[in-house]
C-alpha cells in the first residue's frame, strides 16, 4: 500500500485519522510540525508533541516532529498582527493550512519517500468534471472545515487524503475510545493557536515591534465624532459590546479606517452590503475568470456564515467583485469570502478587501 504522512496535532481527529488510514492499510508515518510556543514553554494545541508521540508509538507507526517555528511566525503570526495594525481582521488559519500545514507536510512527504499526506479535517477531498480538486463540505455540515481550506493549490489537493470527511465528532471519538487511543476524550482547541486567552490586543501589544495605533475617535458616518476608542486593534466590523459609548440605540462598527485612527459607528442596518470586493484570489474547483466571465455560486463571508447565493466578477486576475442577491451583515476587511457550488465544493476565495 502507498505511504502516507498523516500530520499529527496531538488530537483526537489526527489520531483516527492516522488510525483508520493503518487499519486501510497504508503505510503511515506521524509527522508534527512544531509551530508555536508560549512565552512560558507550552506548546500550541496545534502541535502537542507528546500527545502525538504516544498516539503514534500505540500505533506502532514511526514519528517525527520537525521545527516551523520561522515559517510559522513569517506565514502567521506576523501577518496577524500587522493585519490589526492596519484595521483588518485576519483568520490566520487559513494561511497557515496553505503555506505551515500543506506545504510542510509535502516537504516531509518527499524527504520520507511518501505517496499522499493526510490530515484530519472534516471535509472531503473530490476531483469535478472540469478536472480541478476541491474541497467539499463535510456530510455533517456543523463540523465542516472547507472554509479554511480555499487557499490549498491543485498539487496540494492532488496528495492529500481526508478520511473523516463522512464522519461525525461522536463518531469520531467512538472510534478513538474503540482502539484505546489515549486522546479519545480530549477537548477540542476553541481559540487561535498562539493567542490562547483569547486576547488578540494584547497578543499584539506583547509581540509588535513598532508603534500600537493610540487611542483616537468613534464617529459616525458623516464625521460627527460620537467618543473616544481605545486602539483600532481591540475593535473589528459587527462588534457591538465593549464600545463603551451610550448613543441611544444599539451601536455597532461599521468600519475601521486606520488611516484616520477612525472607528466608524453606525446601526445594525448600515452594517449589510450588497457588493463584496476580494484581493489574493485562489480558484480552486473553478476555472479561473477570464474577460466578462460571471460565476454564479454560494458565498460565505465568514466561517459559520450560510452560503449566500451571489454572482462572482472578474477585475482582474486578483481580485474580484461579489454581488449578492440579498445583503450580507458585517462582511469585515481581512476576512475570507469564500464561493461554492451547489454541491457545495469549493470553487475559490478572496480576501475582503471592501464591502458596501
Amino acid at each position: 500500500m502507498p505511504k502516507v504522512i498523516v500530520g499529527m496535532s496531538g488530537g483526537v481527529d489526527s489520531a483516527v485519522a492516522a488510525y483508520l488510514l493503518k487499519v486501510a492499510g497504508y503505510d503511515v508515518i506521524g509527522v508534527t510540525l512544531k509551530i508555536w510556543y508560549a512565552a512560558d514553554g507550552k506548546e500550541s494545541r496545534c502541535c502537542e508533541i507528546d500527545d502525538a508521540q504516544k498516539v503514534s508509538a500505540l500505533l506502532g507507526i514511526p514519528y517525527y516532529a520537525i521545527n516551523h517555528v520561522a515559517d510559522f511566525r513569517k506565514w502567521v503570526t506576523e501577518p496577524f498582527i500587522e493585519s490589526y495594525i492596519h484595521g483588518l481582521t485576519p483568520n490566520p488559519c487559513i494561511g497557515c493550512n496553505r503555506y505551515i500545514k500543506w506545504d510542510g507536510m509535502l516537504s516531509a512527504a518527499h524527504d520520507l519517500g511518501a505517496d499522499h499526506i493526510a490530515t484530519g479535517h472534516y471535509a472531503q477531498i473530490i476531483q469535478l468534471e472540469n478536472g480541478r480538486y476541491s474541497v467539499k463540505q463535510s456530510l455533517h455540515p456543523e463540523k465542516d472545515q472547507t472554509y479554511m481550506l480555499y487557499m490549498l493549490t491543485q498539487e496540494q489537493l492532488k496528495a492529500t487524503l481526508m478520511p473523516l470527511g463522512k464522519l461525525t465528532k461522536e463518531e469520531v471519538r467512538n472510534i478513538a475510545k474503540a482502539a484505546g487511543l489515549p486522546v479519545a476524550s480530549k477537548p477540542d482547541s476553541q481559540e487561535i493557536c498562539f493567542v490562547p486567552d483569547g486576547s488578540y490586543a494584547d497578543y499584539i501589544e506583547e509581540n509588535y515591534t513598532g508603534m500600537i495605533p493610540p487611542e483616537g475617535n468613534f464617529v459616525d458616518e458623516d464625521g460627527n465624532i460620537l467618543g473616544r476608542h481605545s486602539g483600532i486593534i481591540n475593535y473589528t466590523v459587527g462588534q457591538r459590546r465593549g464600545l463603551g459609548i451610550a448613543l441611544g440605540y444599539p451601536a455597532f462598527v461599521k468600519r475601521i479606517d486606520a488611516e484616520r485612527n477612525e472607528v466608524v459607528i453606525g446601526t445594525d442596518e448600515q452594517l449589510y452590503s450588497r457588493t463584496v470586493i476580494c484581493g489574493n484570489v485562489n480558484y480552486m474547483g473553478a476555472v479561473p475568470l477570464s474577460g466578462d466571465e460571471k460565476l454564479h455560486c454560494r458565498t460565505k463571508i465568514r466561517y459559520h456564515h450560510p452560503a449566500a447565493v451571489s454572482t462572482i466578477e472578474r477585475i482582474d486576475d486578483n481580485t474580484i467583485r461579489i454581488v449578492f442577491d440579498e445583503p450580507v451583515r458585517a462582511a469585515a476587511p481581512g476576512q475570507s469570502a469564500v464561493f461554492y457550488d451547489d454541491d457545495m465544493c469549493v470553487l475559490g476565495g478572496g480576501m475582503i478587501l471592501s464591502a458596501k
